[in-house]
C-alpha cells in the first residue's frame, strides 16, 4: 500500500499536467475552428464534393462526413453520424464500409496533441486516408458483400449544412472551445488510470515479461523496448490512454520522435476495445455489420502500419 499511494499521486500529477498544458489548448482551438467551419457549411461542402469519389470505395455521402469528423474532431464524433445512417435507411453494406474506414483512421484528439511533440501530421493524414479507403473497399467489396446487406437506400445522399443560427463568430467558436474542454476533462480519469496501470505493470514486472515475449518482433521492426508500453496500453485502454503513456515516455527520453512515427500507423486509431465499443453503440444496424467492418479495419490498419515502418 505504501508503494501504491505515491504511484497514484504521481500518475495524477502527470495526467493533469498533460490535460491542462497540452491537450486543452490544442483541443479548444481545433474544436473552435471545426465548429465555425461546420456552422458556415464548409464541412458539408467538402463532404458533398468528395462524395462522388469516395462512393467508389463504398462510402456514402454521410460516411464522408463521419470521416471528416474523426480526422478533425475526435474518435467519438462519428458516432452521431453513424446513428443517423443507422436510422435513415442507408444500406448496411455502406454502413459497414464507413465503419471500417472510421476504425482505421487516426483520431484528431490524439493526433493534434502528439503533433505538438513531433508526430508528422501530414504523413498521418495521408496514411490515414490510404488505410481508410483500403479498409472501406475490402469491407464493401469482400467482407460485407452479402446480398441481405444491400438493403435500404443504395443511392448517395448529400450532407446538409448546419442550420444557421443568430450567433456571432466568436460565440460559435466559444461553443466549440467549450466542447473541446469537455472532451479534455472527460479524458482526465482515463489518463490517470492508464498511467497508473502502466506504473503498476512496471512495478510488478509484467512489462518486462511482455517485452521479453515481443523482443524478437521488436528487433525485427527496429523498435525499442519502450514501444511495448504505448502499444499494449492502446489495445487495452484506448487511444487517449496510449497518448498519455507516449507523452510520458517522450518526456523521459525513453521514446524518440522517430519511434513515435514508426508505431503511429498501428497505434493511432480507434481500433481497440474501448473505441470499437463506443463507436458501434451508434445503433442496432451498425452493430450487425461490426464483424465485417472489424475484418476490413484489420486490413486497413496493417496497411497503415507497414507504410509507417517503410517511411520512417
Amino acid at each position: 500500500m505504501e508503494q501504491i499511494v505515491p504511484l497514484i499521486l504521481e500518475s495524477g500529477r502527470t495526467a493533469i499536467d498533460m490535460a491542462l498544458y497540452l491537450l486543452m489548448p490544442v483541443m479548444v482551438v481545433m474544436l473552435a475552428l471545426m465548429k465555425l467551419l461546420e456552422a458556415k457549411g464548409v464541412l458539408a461542402f467538402v463532404a458533398n464534393r468528395l462524395s462522388p469519389l469516395l462512393k467508389l470505395f463504398g462510402i456514402p455521402g454521410m460516411g464522408v462526413f463521419a470521416i471528416v469528423k474523426i480526422l478533425f474532431v475526435s474518435f467519438s464524433a462519428p458516432v452521431a453520424t453513424l446513428a443517423v445512417m443507422d436510422k435513415d435507411g442507408t444500406a448496411r453494406r455502406s454502413i459497414a464500409a464507413t465503419l471500417a474506414a472510421v476504425l482505421t483512421l487516426s483520431q484528431a484528439n490524439v493526433v493534434f496533441p502528439l503533433a505538438a511533440v513531433g508526430l508528422d501530421l501530414g504523413m498521418m493524414m495521408l496514411t490515414s486516408v490510404i488505410g481508410g479507403l483500403v479498409a472501406a473497399s475490402a469491407t464493401y467489396y469482400w467482407f460485407a458483400r452479402q446480398p441481405v446487406w444491400q438493403d435500404g437506400n443504395q443511392e448517395d445522399q448529400s450532407v446538409e449544412a448546419a442550420r444557421k443560427t443568430p450567433k456571432s463568430i466568436m460565440q460559435i467558436m466559444s461553443d466549440g472551445g467549450q466542447e473541446g474542454i469537455k472532451i479534455v476533462i472527460s479524458s482526465i480519469p482515463l489518463l490517470i488510470l492508464a498511467i497508473l496501470l502502466v506504473n503498476v505493470l512496471k512495478l510488478t514486472g509484467a512489462i518486462e515479461g511482455i517485452t521479453w515475449l515481443l523482443s524478437p518482433l521488436l528487433e525485427l521492426l527496429a523498435l525499442p523496448e519502450a514501444a511495448v508500453l504505448p502499444i499494449v496500453t492502446k489495445f487495452i485502454a484506448g487511444g487517449t490512454a496510449m497518448m498519455g503513456v507516449t507523452l510520458d515516455l517522450l518526456d523521459q527520453g525513453l521514446l524518440t520522435v522517430t519511434d513515435l512515427n514508426r508505431i503511429a500507423g498501428f497505434a493511432i486509431n480507434p481500433f481497440d476495445v474501448v473505441g470499437v465499443a463506443i463507436i458501434i453503440s451508434a445503433g442496432a444496424r451498425v452493430r450487425q455489420v461490426a464483424k465485417a467492418a472489424i475484418m476490413g479495419a484489420t486490413v486497413g490498419v496493417l496497411v497503415r502500419g507497414v507504410l509507417h515502418l517503410l517511411i520512417f
